[in-house]
């Protein structure tokens, strides 16, 4: 698959089950995506990672370019 091609969710879930399911076998998989499903997440501490030293505009224009 071309990294440009956005894929649509259902596809991407299907995908990272199967890396999972190859790389780790279906016990620890499976016991991987429940310590996700059951971990609080915090996305504020998530977003202040992902978008450090970026202004709104630059997420703004990397946005724009993505959906163009």
């Amino acid at each position: 698959m071309n990294k440009s091609e956005i894929i649509e969710d259902a596809e991407l879930r299907m995908n990272g089950i199967d890396i999972l399911n190859k790389n780790l076998g279906p016990s620890a998989a499976l016991r991987f995506l429940s310590l996700l499903h059951h971990d609080a997440t915090d996305y504020i501490e998530i977003s202040k990672r992902i978008y450090k030293d970026q202004s709104v505009d630059d997420v703004f224009d990397r946005a724009k370019k993505q959906w163009s």
